[in-house]
């Protein structure tokens, strides 16, 4: 009998959606118009918003009238051109196609039974990162959600390959104090992730670094051979491959010799510098990789993949899946050991189907095309190095190894460090008020550091211009040069 209501609602389905759509490509074509940060103030949004949900249901128009009038200017817009800030959480039109069709299914991808095809293209898109990167062939990749996500997931499997798998049974009673070791400039997830684990924040070394903010390994073996002449256990070593402030990368080969010698577990924190792994001229920065135990970078950062999608490779998959194997009744499958059943690859039981808009994204760009698109940016962060060099009012603050620029405005009238740092703030908080550009900061030696990415999906020569001229703009209003 055929069911006249469903098929009235997926004609109303099927015009909304082609509404939205429509209002997806109106978006693009129009992004440069939003201001790129948000200015609405606090509580703003929220007061807006009726306090209680609608008894009865609302009409599409009416819900996307409030989209447009309530939500939209609350939004910082990460895909506009202009956002130079953080790391760039990129998009891009074969991604979100591929998003849109993961939302419409609907799939719940904990095994291979739920569905086949979601476990078997997660199993081949990350064989297929490592041949396009050139990573080892023994590694075994997974997709995680988040860089933070995948720390975690180390720590943890090298806290039960130490103790013989004995935490997850007994706890730590009985076991040393263990230690993990990772730079002073590392990621704020790390301290997160042992504080998680059960290590405890106190437990984590921070290691000194040189002058380009990468780790000092001569300092890191002196504190491991002091910790375990202190009755500790050491467990692990975190390495960056490309810091949160600057880009530094340790120097990943001496630190995974180290590693070697005490046998502890090397993991690799590469979330948004690995994506240059594609790059062969950029793999010598990322020489030592193939000593780690585990690995990661996210292409939800730089490869023009909707957040959220992190790459996620280990050495010893057994003692991955030991460490979060578990088996209800109700997961029982006659498929068992015959397929990857990625729930037992991570924390979570419920997945997405991640894998999708990454195979739309390296099937529409090419590895060429990928690879045009990092060298385009990293050329314009030169671009932008080179102009500050040039000018002379202003400081490059470190290295400049891929697409990140660290520099301040340094007056030819002031060696006050306290009124620089103000200056450097007032100059952010005034680009960012205009709405015509995002940028972030961070402290390097005690110094206010003004941070430009280039590395946004759709940003050209013409953005980057734009920015010099807000720049210079800003630096001449009059209360900057009181």
């Amino acid at each position: 009998m055929k069911n006249d209501k469903s098929d009235k609602d997926i004609e109303v389905f099927r015009q909304q959606a082609h509404q939205l759509v429509d209002w997806m490509a109106d978006y693009f074509r129009d992004i440069e118009k939003y201001p790129v940060k948000s200015k609405v103030k606090p509580g703003e949004v929220y007061d807006l918003l009726p306090p209680s949900p609608p008894e009865n249901s609302e009409d599409f128009r009416t819900i996307m009238d409030d989209f447009n009038r309530i939500i939209m200017p609350g939004i910082t817009h990460w895909q506009h051109p202009s956002f130079h800030a953080y790391f760039n959480a990129n998009n891009s039109f074969p991604s979100i196609l591929g998003e849109m069709l993961t939302a419409t299914l609907g799939a719940q991808c904990m095994i291979w039974d739920t569905s086949p095809a979601a476990a078997e293209l997660e199993e081949l898109v990350m064989n297929w990162l490592k041949q396009m990167m050139e990573l080892p062939s023994e590694w075994h990749g997974v997709i995680q959600d988040t860089a933070s996500t995948s720390t975690l997931v180390a720590l943890l499997t090298a806290r039960e390959r130490i103790s013989g798998f004995r935490v997850n049974k007994e706890g730590f009673a009985g076991q040393k104090r263990m230690t993990w070791y990772c730079s002073e400039e590392a990621h704020s997830s790390i301290e997160k992730a042992v504080k998680i684990a059960g290590f405890g924040s106190e437990n984590l070394r921070k290691i000194a670094v040189d002058e380009s903010f990468a780790m000092i390994p001569e300092k890191l073996e002196e504190r491991i051979l002091k910790d375990m002449e202190g009755g500790f256990e050491p467990v692990g070593v975190i390495a960056a491959a490309g810091t949160t402030s600057t880009l530094a990368v340790d120097p990943l080969r001496p630190i995974g010799e180290i590693c070697r010698k005490y046998n502890l577990w090397y993991h690799i924190d590469a979330a948004y510098a690995g994506n240059t792994a594609l790059l062969p001229e950029k793999r010598r920065l990322l020489d030592g990789l193939e000593l780690a135990d585990s690995y990661v970078f996210n292409p939800h950062k730089w490869m023009f993949t909707n957040f959220d999608l992190s790459a996620y490779f280990v050495r010893d998959k057994e003692a991955l899946i030991r460490t979060f194997e578990i088996l209800p009744e109700y997961l029982k499958t006659r498929s068992a050991g015959q397929t990857n059943n990625y729930r037992d690859w991570g924390i979570q039981l419920g997945r997405r189907f991640r894998a999708l808009k990454l195979w739309f994204v390296i099937r529409t760009y090419g590895v060429s095309g990928i690879r045009e698109t990092f060298r385009k940016h990293i050329a314009l962060a030169e671009d932008f190095k080179n102009f500050l060099e040039k000018d002379g009012r202003f400081e490059i603050m470190a290295p400049v190894r891929f697409n990140l620029v660290c520099f301040r405005y340094r007056p030819a009238n002031t060696s006050d460090e306290q009124k620089i740092n103000e200056l450097n703030k007032a100059i952010l908080e005034a680009i960012n008020d205009t709405g015509k550009a995002y940028i972030t900061h961070t402290k390097l030696n005690g110094k206010y550091t003004l941070r430009f990415v280039a590395g946004q999906t759709r940003v050209e020569k013409k953005h980057i211009d734009q920015f010099i001229e807000l720049l210079n703009a800003v630096i001449k209003q009059p209360e900057l040069k009181k």
